[in-house]
């Protein structure tokens, strides 16, 4: 017999959320079979260390509708959230988190929203429970950032939380960067959007995956990604310091005529001024060397990811990455 092709597909990344996986299927089954619409949920497990695999295994072997994919280690949240868009059959695909701080009973405005004619529905968080002060407002600032200084309008507050019609899945699905943003591919592909808003919950088990050290990276990854404006700084910066020097020059000039020679004279002074200028080129040549090595990211062509098993999955689904165990 053949498989009815699920309308919804949700992919939910899991590293190491024992104690969340079976939660979330349970949320998901329950919001899910409201719409009377068949589904799926894609888990791909991240390279996780504890419980979360036999949890996932227990899910998929209670229930045909839970597909793993296992990867053979940790390659990051965003090529995990790739690898679920790649092994999505639905119509309408939705990205959430395993940790349950986004609310599954928001997909179904979302869902309304897509059955409306949108064709991505992103959820903007209204309110951010059980995150610290410092969290709060470097999170704010790096949206805000990353929204006046990329090349795409990527909207304010948003996560990976969203829907996406199966014409958007196609067209991230051709995208194979390495250092990926997965919010700001969704917007740079264009389509019919509209946000939704939510209260993102507090984590009641586990800790972030996102630590200070990986938002850096990640803002990075944003901006590398999306923008050529820590590139195009530098050339702002040598104006400003060549017309420093152009200045410098004669008023140094008519106050050491003025003051006598000993006036701002000195090795000291001259040693500062070299410490910083070259503090400069060495930090440019740090951005520049960024780009240089993501360049090199996609010339190596290495597959994004690779797969050391899957289960639910119908044989021959398995998108051309490396698959080396394949379970149906």
């Amino acid at each position: 017999m053949r498989e009815t092709r699920p309308v919804y597909s949700i992919v939910a990344p899991v590293y190491n959320e024992e104690g969340n996986v079976t939660r979330l299927y349970d949320e998901i089954k329950r919001v899910m079979d409201t719409t009377g619409e068949p589904w799926e949920l894609v888990l791909v497990n991240d390279g996780s260390r504890d419980g979360s695999l036999t949890e996932m295994q227990a899910a998929a072997e209670a229930d045909p509708r839970v597909k793993i994919v296992n990867f053979a280690r940790n390659f990051g949240h965003q090529i995990a959230v790739t690898a679920g868009i790649d092994y999505a059959s639905g119509r309408a695909v939705i990205l959430i988190d395993a940790d349950l701080q986004d609310p599954p009973e928001v997909i179904l405005e979302m869902v309304e929203r897509w059955k409306a004619g949108y064709e991505v529905v992103y959820a903007v968080r209204a309110e951010r429970k059980g995150e610290t002060w410092f969290k709060r407002t470097t999170a704010r600032l790096f949206y805000r950032v990353i929204y006046r200084i990329t090349d795409v309008s990527i909207p304010l507050d948003t996560g990976d939380f969203r829907l996406m019609d199966e014409k958007v899945v196609r067209v991230l699905r051709s995208m194979r960067e390495h250092n990926r943003f997965i919010r700001g591919m969704t917007s740079w592909v264009g389509f019919k959007q509209t946000g939704v808003n939510y209260v993102r919950e507090a984590r009641t088990v586990g800790e972030t995956k996102y630590p200070l050290r990986k938002m850096i990276r990640f803002a990075w990854d944003a901006v590398t990604g999306f923008s050529y404006f820590p590139l195009q700084i530098m050339i702002y910066v040598s104006f400003v310091l060549g017309l420093l020097a152009v200045l410098a020059i004669p008023i140094f000039s008519i106050l050491r005529l003025v003051y006598g020679p000993e006036f701002f004279g000195g090795q000291a002074t001259t040693i500062v001024l070299l410490l910083l200028l070259g503090s400069f080129q060495l930090f440019f040549l740090f951005i520049l060397g960024q780009y240089v090595a993501r360049t090199y990211d996609e010339a190596r062509g290495r597959p994004l990811y690779v797969v050391a098993s899957t289960e639910n999955l119908p044989e021959g689904s398995a998108p051309e990455e490396g698959l080396t165990d394949e379970r149906p």
